[in-house]
């Protein structure tokens, strides 16, 4: 029979083949971006540039680093480079991808695991790199994080990260959560750092934390705050220590990385049971 007899192809319903999925839509990367890679970012033509991307991206730091990220903007920029505000467009189409190539820079690149170094060294050091960068340039975690890792040095922290756990035996999917968990975590204790800084600056260099127990004691009733009282007495909640940051955040990532290594020791014992 025809068609019109009704006989259905194998595309249609009650047929045998699905037509095929359309494919994803592809991102669309900036030319900013694509110069940050060192790839071709616009046809030269039209008059020599009198400024750069890096210099650009330099001065936007500069702003950010002594003024805050609230002052960044195009024309700030550009004042500090004493050009206009036109002219940074010719490199850099919004705020937005000024914004990712400041963090990308401020972050700097992260280097690879040493050789002999074991997963969790280098994730240590992974994580303690990553944080000094924060507390070297807080205002970066005032920038949102729109989109997954883009930036060059970004993708060099993804690719040091994955180092490190090559050959623990975590399928991709879980080393890819790993680092999105402990840049969690080191970006918590960056976005701590900057808030208590604000909170200094704002108290005219005096530490707003200060005397914090001996208030504490003042307010609560020991009867109803029986353990916050024995941390008190113990003298836990009056640590001044200047490495506080580093040490917070080494306490939590051992405990994450405990964790870790009792699910890459059940993996093993897995694979060997086979």
């Amino acid at each position: 029979m025809t068609s019109e007899d009704g006989d259905h192809g194998p595309d249609q319903e009650g047929g045998g083949a699905f037509p095929p999925a359309p494919e994803p839509p592809r991102m669309a990367v900036p030319a900013s971006i694509r110069a940050a890679w060192g790839l071709p970012a616009r046809p030269a033509r039209g008059p020599k540039p009198g400024l750069s991307l890096e210099r650009i991206v330099q001065a936007a730091i500069a702003v950010a680093g002594s003024e805050g990220l609230d002052a960044v903007s195009m024309a700030r920029v550009a004042a500090e480079l004493g050009s206009s505000a036109m002219s940074l467009y010719r490199y850099v189409a919004s705020k937005d991808e000024l914004l990712a190539l400041m963090v990308d820079v401020a972050m700097g690149a992260m280097p690879m695991p040493d050789d002999g170094e074991s997963w969790r060294e280098g994730l240590t050091r992974w994580s303690l790199t990553a944080l000094q960068a924060y507390l070297k340039a807080p205002w970066v975690v005032r920038v949102p994080i729109p989109a997954p890792p883009i930036t060059p040095n970004q993708i060099r922290a993804l690719e040091a990260g994955l180092t490190c756990l090559s050959g623990t035996g975590l399928t991709h999917q879980e080393k890819l959560s790993t680092i999105l968990l402990l840049s969690g975590l080191v970006r918590y204790q960056g976005t701590l750092a900057a808030d208590f800084g604000d909170a200094f600056r704002a108290a005219g260099g005096q530490d707003p934390s200060a005397g914090y127990g001996q208030a504490l004691a003042e307010l609560a009733d020991p009867a109803q705050f029986p353990q916050v009282f024995a941390a008190l007495s113990a003298g836990a909640l009056d640590d001044e220590n200047t490495d506080f940051f580093t040490n917070e955040l080494r306490f939590s990532l051992d405990r994450i990385l405990d964790g870790l290594e009792a699910l890459i020791a059940r993996r093993r014992a897995a694979a060997t049971d086979r």
